[in-house]
């Protein structure tokens, strides 16, 4: 997995790992929008370069193995990521594109991803990820959610 750095346009090899305790220490609702440690009961992913403790993004995802799909509850990048002055680019879709792979895992051809985003940024999801609406939650299966992880090369 890679992201961008925008100033230089060079990619950088990013890993996607559970979260771990002692990593809750360093995640404040300051730098990522929202209070990380309520999501312990969730399955909680941190993006960060390889072997190095700053961690880029997180996301806190639900199973819902009778519905064959994965919630995502919570998707954050770091706020110095976020916005028209960010350092890198392809955070939040190697997040997602890490859910669809998880989903695809658990529920192979049925896969399927879900988001209940915020007013403001579901057309944002839609025309940036491949979202389509299902009213107040939009989601991805089928060809979406496979173009999503071609793009990001999961």
């Amino acid at each position: 997995m890679e992201i961008t750095h925008i100033a230089t346009s060079g990619s950088k090899n990013v890993v996607i790992e559970l979260v771990e305790e002692t990593d809750y220490q360093f995640i404040t609702a300051v730098e990522f929008h929202f209070d990380w440690v309520l999501e312990r009961e969730n399955n909680v992913y941190k993006l960060k370069f390889p072997d190095e403790i700053e961690i880029l993004g997180l996301m806190s995802i639900k199973v819902f193995f009778k519905e064959m799909r994965i919630e995502i509850v919570l998707l954050a990048a770091a706020v110095k990521n976020t916005g028209t002055h960010k350092e890198y680019d392809g955070i939040v879709g190697n997040l997602i594109a890490f859910a669809c792979r998880e989903s695809i895992k658990l529920c192979g051809e049925y896969a399927c991803v879900s988001l209940h985003p915020k007013t403001e940024l579901k057309k944002y999801y839609m025309k940036k990820y491949g979202f389509e609406n299902a009213g107040r939650q939009i989601f991805l299966e089928g060809s979406s959610l496979f173009s999503l992880l071609n793009k990001y090369k999961i």
